[in-house]
């Protein structure tokens, strides 16, 4: 059985977030890099588009983690915790923070992505055009990169898909070149 329809049986075909039944997905929490059951949430498109931040925030939608955040599902109450902590300014989310318990391996994965900080304590990791680069983006290299540790050169123009940012500096990424993990410099990549 795939993940997807163990999370659609896990759901009953339900956003995990918001419940609504329209346009569900398998949603993969970040920073991980596996898909399993533990790491990955159903979501609507709505939900889905918000988090990533494709479209403007309705903060009303998400009154709806009130309930959420009591799910049995470890990646449910890290998602509903990581929007809240992202909503905390409209006073409501404070109070649902305030009840809400996390385990301190769950608390641990749910600061990974650092909404709990202030916009201008956030590491912000840019490309060499300065655009902003977000945990699973896709990014180009843009001239040949020798790999430390091996004779393995990543050519200029290669794509590295579903990237994962560096929590401690704003200058690294990682990404899978071929079969191989490795950290990249962000001044040597462009987003797509």
């Amino acid at each position: 059985m795939s993940v997807l329809q163990m999370l659609q049986d896990r759901s009953n075909t339900t956003c995990e977030l918001c419940t609504s039944n329209k346009d569900t997905r398998q949603y993969n929490i970040p920073p991980s890099l596996t898909e399993t059951v533990d790491t990955c949430v159903l979501l609507c498109a709505n939900c889905e588009d918000q988090i990533e931040k494709k479209t403007e925030m309705d903060v009303n939608h998400w009154r709806c983690l009130n309930d959420s955040m009591w799910s049995e599902h470890v990646a449910v109450q890290i998602m509903a915790w990581r929007m809240l902590q992202r909503l905390r300014g409209e006073g409501w989310p404070k109070d649902l923070l305030d009840m809400m318990y996390l385990d301190d391996d769950a608390l641990a994965i749910a600061r990974l992505t650092d909404e709990h900080k202030d916009e201008a304590d956030k590491i912000i990791h840019r490309d060499v055009n300065g655009v902003i680069l977000d945990n699973g983006d896709s990014v180009v290299l843009i001239k040949d990169l020798k790999v430390k540790g091996s004779s393995m050169v990543a050519k200029q123009g290669t794509a590295v898909r579903n990237i994962r940012l560096d929590r401690d500096n704003a200058t690294f990424i990682e990404g899978k070149v071929g079969p191989t993990q490795i950290v990249i410099i962000t001044e040597y990549v462009k987003k797509l």
